[in-house]
């Protein structure tokens, strides 16, 4: 397969977990500004809505394009994101589309099918658009964190979770630019993908706990843990070269599978009422397909080291 089409197979794969992560910051935003805020409001609403219809798009190209190892990790859609996503827009009163969830959850897994000039062009179209998107929000959350971090802005979101979610937005940014300029993503930057997504558990983790209820111990307890295990394989990845990676690959494996457990359990209890917390369902359910996407890549290096 040509350079130029590969980049069908891993972009609709990519976006079909990216759009909706990058939907749902801007959900989390509006979510999160009181409602004087009418200018930071209706600016994260129209990124909302944008970055739906980047998913609707994707959606619409996605049925056979995208690799059975991702339709089945549980990255693009979960058993609780359409419950999900009926609760927190009941909740927060923000409109989410579940039809777009209904229709991910219909795709078929790739069959390597050779793409036609006209599905390279369009995939190089969204691409071109979402590029142009993500450069206003990354410009938006700057801002924001901005005015927060000056005391001009109050968000009930953490200043540190908009570092976090600005972090994953130029991560997005950094894959279009590669796929777009070599048809994958470079094999010398999954070191520091490790290291990116360490770090993102280690902060979900930090999250989770200040966001339950005080009187859920034991919750919280476990969150400490994982934030505390994160941090020692970040501080072991610094501090040692490359040659000692594969080893914590595995431990980071295996410690994102023991978290995985952690977070679905965790979501089952938002989404169902049995946790008391201030977490949205929907940002249960965010954290969880994030768990299970650096999941997925870490099963991916492995398989790349055995074979």
């Amino acid at each position: 397969m040509r350079e130029h089409e590969k980049v069908c197979n891993v972009v609709v794969g990519d976006a079909s977990f990216f759009a909706r992560i990058m939907k749902e910051h801007a959900l989390f935003l509006l979510a999160g500004f009181p409602a004087h805020e009418t200018q930071f409001r209706d600016r994260a609403d129209w990124f909302r809505g944008q970055f739906e219809n980047i998913l609707e798009t994707t959606v619409g190209l996605a049925d056979r394009e995208v690799r059975e190892e991702v339709l089945h990790s549980g990255e693009i859609v979960t058993e609780f994101t359409e419950t999900a996503e009926q609760q927190t827009s009941r909740l927060a009163g923000i409109p989410v589309d579940v039809k777009i969830t209904q229709a991910e959850e219909r795709l078929s897994a790739g069959v390597q099918r050779m793409p036609n000039w006209q599905m390279v062009q369009q995939v190089r179209g969204l691409n071109q658009k979402v590029l142009r998107l993500l450069n206003g929000l990354i410009t938006f959350k700057e801002r924001i964190l901005r005015e927060m971090d000056s005391c001009r802005l109050f968000s009930f979101n953490y200043p540190l979770l908009i570092e976090h979610i600005l972090r994953e937005a130029k991560l997005y940014r950094q894959i279009i630019f590669q796929l777009e300029r070599k048809g994958t993503v470079l094999s010398d930057d999954l070191r520091q993908t490790e290291l990116f997504w360490n770090q993102i558990m280690m902060e979900h983790a930090q999250f989770i706990r200040r966001l339950l209820d005080p009187t859920e111990c034991e919750l919280i307890k476990t969150a400490d843990d994982f934030s505390d295990t994160y941090c020692r394989l970040l501080e072991k990845a610094r501090s040692q070269d490359c040659l000692a990676m594969e080893e914590l690959t595995r431990q980071s494996l295996e410690t994102t599978e023991k978290y995985q457990e952690f977070k679905t359990a965790g979501t089952r209890g938002i989404t169902s009422c049995e946790i008391r917390s201030v977490i949205l369902p929907l940002l249960a359910d965010h954290v969880l397909r994030e768990a299970n996407h650096y999941l997925r890549i870490l099963k991916d290096q492995e398989k790349g080291r055995e074979s």
